[in-house]
């Protein structure tokens, strides 16, 4: 009996053991439960609130508000003191209010797609875009209005009615005066009432990439800088000895006896000789300056990238390894001096125009002495240098870059000021041609060429 009884014992105090542990479990778990529950919908009530608050700042314009507040305080004012001219503002405000509301139906009922014909275009010309509207809603859509930023402008298309599956088609016009990178897109759609009180705004993802080209002029082609090397490329003259093979020629007095060829002359009973063709090779270096003291005005720099820019053109048409270098920028509160340089790309004369379009004249540079050495160091091989700048360079400045060069690379200067007349001379071994306009640039390299 005792053990019986003392088992009974052991199990209820085990039972109320385990039971208040449970009881207490499951009070601290329903607290944790409520509190994250409590904790979500606090979260969930912010962000609705902010989302809220988001769309009424997005939707009520300045004019909106002042209708709101005149809605308030005339209805506030006139019922409770009574003044009939305050209670009219009110109602007329809140009327307003109300008729502006219908205008923000159908936002997203339109379906715009833009399209450019061209997305590299030469400064100057003009380049239109098609803006295609389409209602893909099923109720007839209200008059409205798109926003196409262009740049750091943006051109506005009035959109009238539209019924179920109508398209309205308008021509937009990107001014492209002045070399540079713009951004078309995206389109915005603005719906809003006639005065302006409400409007909602929706945003298409097309976005369009206009390259502007610098304007160029056709360089005639030259062999200044070329030299000859059996590991460079087979060029167009003909020469009695060299490694690509041209074509067979009778024998003249003065040929090399190892250049004849025996067959040929077994065959025509007549002596016979080998051609080539010339394998030489040209490096081509084009320091362009861009700091801003390097230049007088935007003019300027205008003028020198378009100098370069053809330039770069000839030499790559040309079949020369061609690199264009810009000095790099450099921190504004540098300790000690920092020369650094930007390669641009010359793949082709699309890659190198539009690196070209994106080119700024910048404050903290490296001057284009530092560039011209930096680019000498970096292609040891070079044969050809340009160095192009404004009219701020003096003399000294312009023999301290061409001097980064190696002694038998010949060094060709270009300043270039609008309201310089063009002329050709020389400094030391450096030859110096100062343009006015891109059309003197053909004449005085040919002049050059020929010195």
């Amino acid at each position: 009996m005792s053990f019986d009884t003392e088992s009974r014992l052991t199990r209820t105090s085990v039972s109320e053991g385990t039971g208040f542990a449970r009881t207490r479990f499951g009070t601290t778990g329903r607290t944790t439960v409520l509190a994250v529950r409590g904790v979500q919908s606090w979260r969930r009530l912010r962000r609705a609130a902010t989302a809220t608050a988001r769309w009424i700042a997005e939707t009520v314009t300045v004019a909106g508000w002042l209708m709101v507040v005149a809605a308030v305080l005339g209805l506030g004012i006139g019922l409770c003191l009574g003044l009939m001219e305050f209670t009219a503002a009110g109602v007329v405000a809140l009327v307003l209010l109300v008729l502006s509301v219908p205008f923000l139906f159908s936002a997203r009922a339109y379906q715009v797609d833009l399209r450019l014909e061209h997305d590299r275009v030469v400064a100057g010309t003009q380049v239109e875009g098609t803006l295609v509207v389409t209602n893909v809603g099923a109720a007839p859509a209200l008059p409205g209005r798109i926003d196409v930023p262009v740049g750091d402008g943006i051109v506005d298309v009035h959109v009238p009615l539209l019924r179920h599956g109508h398209t309205h088609t308008e021509q937009v016009v990107v001014p492209t005066h002045r070399r540079g990178i713009i951004t078309v897109g995206p389109a915005r759609t603005v719906r809003g009432d006639p005065l302006g009180i409400l409007k909602r705004e929706g945003t298409w993802d097309d976005v369009h990439t206009l390259y502007i080209h610098p304007v160029t002029t056709a360089l005639r082609s030259t062999t200044t800088g070329y030299i000859r090397d059996l590991e460079g490329s087979a060029s167009r003259t003909v020469v009695d000895a060299d490694f690509s093979f041209h074509a067979i020629r009778p024998y003249v007095a003065g040929d090399s006896q190892r250049q004849i060829h025996w067959k040929s002359t077994a065959k025509t009973g007549t002596l016979m000789v080998r051609q080539y063709e010339e394998t030489r090779r040209s490096r081509m270096v084009i320091a362009l300056a861009v700091g801003a003291d390097e230049y007088a005005s935007d003019d300027e720099f205008e003028l020198a990238v378009s100098a370069a820019a053809s330039l770069g053109i000839r030499g790559i048409r040309d079949g020369r390894d061609v690199d264009v270098v810009v000095g790099g920028e450099v921190p504004e509160f540098a300790r000690r001096r920092i020369r650094t340089i930007r390669e641009l790309t010359t793949i082709t004369t699309r890659t190198l125009l539009d690196d070209l379009a994106g080119l700024d004249r910048l404050e903290h540079v490296s001057p284009l002495r530092d560039a011209a050495s930096l680019a000498a160091e970096s292609h040891p091989d070079v044969s050809i240098g340009f160095l192009v700048c404004g009219s701020p360079l003096t003399a000294a400045q312009l023999q301290s870059a061409a001097l980064a060069f190696p002694a038998d690379v010949g060094v060709i200067a270009v300043t270039c000021s609008p309201e310089a007349e063009p002329g050709f001379r020389t400094l030391g071994s450096m030859s110096v041609l100062s343009i006015g306009l891109l059309d003197d640039l053909r004449q005085l390299l040919s002049r050059a060429a020929q010195s």
